[in-house]
C-alpha cells in the first residue's frame, strides 16, 4: 500500500461522521492537483477500503470508513519518536477489537490480486519440483524461519550457525544452550505444522497452546496460559492480567479467525492478535509466527520466513497495534514478506 502525501491530505479533510463532495475537498487551498488526479486518488482510497462513498454522479459524497482506524497509514518512526509516557499513561486491552475487526476488509481488491499472482507463481514452481527438491527447499525455509524468528527474540546465532545446528546437530561455540534449544524448538514446531497442516484450517485455544509448548520446551517457560501480569518494553500498553479473561480473549480470537474466509487475512491477523493478547509468560511472538505459517500451509500457500524483515520495524509495527490498534505498518511488512517468500523459495 503506497500512500502519498496528497492521499494523507485527502484523508485529513474527510471525516468519519460527515459526507463530503469531491469539490468540497478539492477546492481546499491545500490541493494543487488536477481534477483527474484527484478522482484517481479517490478511487485508490476506495479500493484500499479507507473511505466509502454514497450517491451517484455529481451527488456522490465521501467519508472515512469508521473501521479505517485499523488501516489508515501512520509513520511508525515518527509515532515512537514521542516519549513513551506522552503516548498514553496506561493503555489497556481493547476487548471490542475482535468484533470491530469482523467489519474490516483487511486487504484491498488490488492487494488480493497481488496475493493471487504470488500464490499462482508459487504453485507453478512446486508443481515442477520433484519430492526430493521440494523437501530440500522446505528445509531452507525451515532454517531461515527458525533463524530469523529467533533473532527477533534476541538470539545471537548466525544464519550459517543455525544451518549447521539444524542440519548437523553441531552447537556453535560461545553460544548458550538456551539459544540452540530455541532454534531446535522452532524446527520441531515447523516440522509439526507441515506434517499436520490440514489441522490448521481452523484454529483452537488447544492448538495455540500446543504450538507454544513445542516452542517453549526446555527453556524454563511455563506452558500454560499465564496467571500473572506481564509488561512489554517500550510501551505503556498493559495486556490482560486475568487468566480467565486471557482464555476468553483467545477463544474470541479463534472465533474471529475461523469466521474469516480469506487465508492471508487469517494468517495476518493471527500474527498481530496473539501478540496483542500476550497469553503466555514468554514466547508469544514465536507462537504467532508459527501459527500464522500453519494457516498458510493449511491453505496450500507459501510459508513466510521473515528472513528479510527489519527487527526494529517489526517491533514498531506491533507497538502501533498495542497502543492505537493500527495495522498499517504490520500490513505493509506482511505484504513485503509475502512477496519475498514467493520469489525466494522453491
Amino acid at each position: 500500500m503506497d500512500i502519498l502525501d496528497r492521499h494523507s491530505k485527502i484523508l485529513a479533510h474527510l471525516s468519519f461522521d460527515t459526507w463530503k463532495s469531491s469539490s468540497e475537498v478539492l477546492n481546499n487551498s491545500l490541493f494543487k492537483i488536477s481534477d483527474a488526479t484527484f478522482k484517481r486518488d479517490l478511487r485508490y482510497l476506495l479500493d484500499l477500503g479507507l473511505i466509502e462513498k454514497n450517491g451517484f454522479g455529481r451527488a456522490t459524497k465521501y467519508r472515512i470508513k469508521k473501521s479505517s482506524k485499523f488501516l489508515t497509514p501512520i509513520n511508525g518512526v515518527e509515532y515512537i519518536s514521542a516519549p513513551q509516557d506522552e503516548r498514553g499513561t496506561k493503555i489497556i486491552f481493547n476487548f471490542e477489537v475482535f468484533q470491530e475487526l469482523r467489519k474490516v476488509e483487511i486487504f484491498s481488491r488490488s492487494e488480493k490480486l497481488m496475493f493471487g499472482r504470488l500464490l499462482k507463481k508459487y504453485q507453478k514452481k512446486i508443481s515442477e519440483l520433484s519430492p526430493a527438491l521440494f523437501k530440500r527447499e522446505f528445509e531452507r525455509v525451515t532454517i531461515d524461519l527458525s533463524w530469523k524468528s529467533s533473532v527477533i527474540e534476541g538470539n545471537t546465532y548466525s544464519l550459517l550457525e543455525t544451518e549447521t545446528l539444524l542440519k548437523d546437530g553441531i552447537f556453535a561455540l560461545g553460544k548458550s544452550k538456551e539459544e540452540a534449544v530455541m532454534l531446535l524448538n522452532h524446527k520441531k514446531a515447523i516440522d509439526f505444522i507441515r506434517k499436520e497442516s490440514s489441522e490448521f484450517k481452523e484454529i483452537s485455544v488447544a492448538k495455540i497452546e500446543y504450538l507454544h509448548s513445542i516452542l517453549s520446551d526446555e527453556l524454563g517457560i511455563s506452558r500454560n496460559i499465564r496467571k500473572r501480569s506481564v509488561r512489554i518494553t517500550g510501551t505503556n500498553y498493559f495486556p490482560i492480567d486475568n487468566e480467565f479473561q486471557i482464555r476468553e480473549a483467545l477463544e474470541k480470537l479463534c472465533e474471529l479467525i475461523n469466521a474469516i474466509e480469506y487465508p492471508f487475512a487469517k494468517a495476518f491477523l493471527v500474527l498481530v492478535l496473539v501478540n496483542y493478547i500476550q497469553p503466555f509468560e514468554d514466547g508469544n511472538k514465536r507462537t504467532a509466527r508459527i501459527l500464522s505459517n500453519a494457516i498458510l500451509l493449511a491453505y496450500k500457500s507459501f510459508p513466510l520466513s521473515f528472513r528479510s524483515v527489519d527487527v526494529t520495524e517489526y517491533k514498531i509495527a506491533l507497538l502501533l497495534f498495542y497502543e492505537i490498534n493500527n495495522l498499517s505498518l504490520f500490513k505493509k511488512l506482511f505484504i513485503v514478506q509475502s512477496d519475498f517468500a514467493a520469489n525466494e523459495y522453491f
